[in-house]
Formats: C-alpha cells, sequence, structure tokens
C-alpha cells in the first residue's frame, strides 16, 4: 500500500480523535512524586570510573517493565500500525532507548549507582612498575560492586541521571511525555526508511501538537517548549548499548536488543 494512502487514513483518524495523532493512547493518571533534585557534579577525572547499579534486581525489573510499557505505547499509536512491519522495526531499533529512558523519567525510576571496585589504568600501569608484572584485581570494596569489563564509565552514567533530573525539574506531564515520545518515534532521517516523508509530517505533528499543549497549559512559561526540545538533545548524546548495558546485561548477560524488540513488537503486550 502507497505511503500515501496510509497517510489519509492516519490523518482521518487523527481528525476523529481531536488534533493529537496521540490522542487514543494519553493516560490522564501522572504519579504525583516530587521531583529530585539535581544530578551531583563529579570530578571529571573520575568520568571513566565505573559504576554498577546499586540493587541491580529492583532497577533491572523495573526498566524491563518500562520497556514494556514503551512498547504497547507505540503499538497503541494508530499511524504507527499503519506503517509496514520493516518499517515498524526500523524506528523501534533506533529509538528504543530514548524511549525507554522517557519512560524511566515518568515513571520516576530512582536511578543508584555505586563505583566498581577495578583500578584505573593509572593504577594499573604504576602497579606493574612497581611489581615487574599486573596483580590480580583486588577484592571488591565495601560498598561497591566488581562486574568486569562491560560495566558503563560514570560519564555515561552522569549522563543518564542529568536527563532524569532535567526532566524531573521539568515536572513534565502525561501528554507532554507523549508528544516528546512522538518526536522521537517519527524520526525520518534513520537510513532504509521508505516512507520518510509520512513520518516526517508525523513528527511535525508532534511537535505541533506539543507546541499548542504548550501555549495552552503553560501561557506564562514561554520558554517551556524550548525546554521541553533541551530534553530531546539531552537524549541524543546518550549512547543505546550503554543502556542496554546498565540495565539488561546484570540480569539476562549478554543481550541482542534487535532480537528481543523483534519479539516485544511481535507479541501482544
Amino acid at each position: 500500500m502507497a505511503c500515501s494512502e496510509r497517510r489519509c487514513r492516519c490523518c482521518a483518524e487523527g481528525r476523529r480523535h481531536g488534533s493529537s495523532i496521540l490522542y487514543s493512547i494519553l493516560r490522564s493518571e501522572e504519579r504525583a512524586v516530587p521531583p529530585a533534585g539535581p544530578a551531583p557534579r563529579g570530578c571529571p577525572c573520575g568520568s571513566r570510573r565505573r559504576v554498577a547499579l546499586r540493587s541491580p534486581q529492583v532497577a533491572c525489573k523495573a526498566a524491563s517493565a518500562v520497556l514494556v510499557k514503551t512498547l504497547r505505547f507505540v503499538q497503541n499509536v494508530p499511524c504507527f500500525q499503519e506503517l509496514p512491519l520493516e518499517e515498524q522495526l526500523l524506528l523501534v531499533r533506533s529509538c528504543w532507548a530514548p524511549l525507554l529512558l522517557l519512560g524511566l523519567a515518568q515513571e520516576r525510576v530512582q536511578l543508584e549507582t555505586v563505583e566498581s571496585a577495578e583500578p584505573s589504568m593509572l593504577q594499573r600501569i604504576l602497579t606493574a612498575r612497581r611489581q615487574g608484572e599486573r596483580p590480580p584485581p583486588p577484592p571488591p570494596a565495601p560498598g561497591r560492586q566488581h562486574h568486569g569489563p562491560h560495566l558503563p564509565a560514570a560519564g555515561h552514567i552522569q549522563a543518564i541521571k542529568g536527563f532524569l533530573a532535567k526532566c524531573w525539574s521539568l515536572d513534565i506531564s502525561t501528554k507532554e511525555y507523549a508528544y516528546l515520545k512522538g518526536t522521537v518515534l517519527f524520526n525520518p532521517d534513520l537510513p532504509g526508511l521508505q516512507c520518510t516523508q509520512y513520518i516526517e509530517g508525523l513528527q511535525r505533528e508532534a511537535q505541533q501538537a506539543l507546541n499548542e499543549h504548550v501555549r495552552l497549559i503553560h501561557r506564562g512559561d514561554e520558554a517551556r517548549f524550548a525546554k521541553l526540545n533541551v530534553v530531546l538533545s539531552l537524549l541524543r548524546s546518550i549512547n543505546a548499548n550503554v543502556v542496554a548495558e546498565l540495565f539488561f546485561r546484570p540480569i539476562i548477560g549478554a543481550v541482542n536488543m534487535d532480537d528481543m524488540l523483534l519479539e516485544m513488537l511481535c507479541a501482544k503486550l
């Protein structure tokens, strides 16, 4: 079926449900949790240190639940359903991590981490020079975890914490999260997409709906729309591999996110 035909049906669907293409999947409930304070600033020299989740089982279970809820959200977007499966997979594989982070922010999932006991590169070099050989790694110190070379760097984790803190400081509403997710989901710049103009139109509609909502609800805050777009810019700086290593490797080990997303997308969540 041609992309133009899909667009006609989707636009008609959107008109039946109001001005927003995401109207049918908006939820009226929001969690009333106090916003967290800004992420602490650490010394730049420690940005390459390895960190792990303080409670991997709890955090990974929460992230998995949010991922399921996020994909259910995506599946319920009428215009997304109109796309061929190949197009759907391209979009989801490219944006699952930022969508998950938006979901974690919306659900107010706290990210508590501890520093790994791995010695720094400088420590290894100095120790090797003194002893003439590389010593075995020391046992984990109290309050720290030792998980090997796959742990994300502290700088990457600070980027995630900074993103969450920014979202909480803005007290983003359910509708605003929905429009932000629509903007992230419908990315027309992905290589391999066939319906680029159609997808570009959906992204534009999501941005327009966000702008109209902000102007209606936050009339005294002319900068809010720009602040919400800063949230999107922060997402672009976060690597999807870091998200996978942090939230899924501690529980299920090495994971192929493409395979898992395909299975979840084709299932009735």
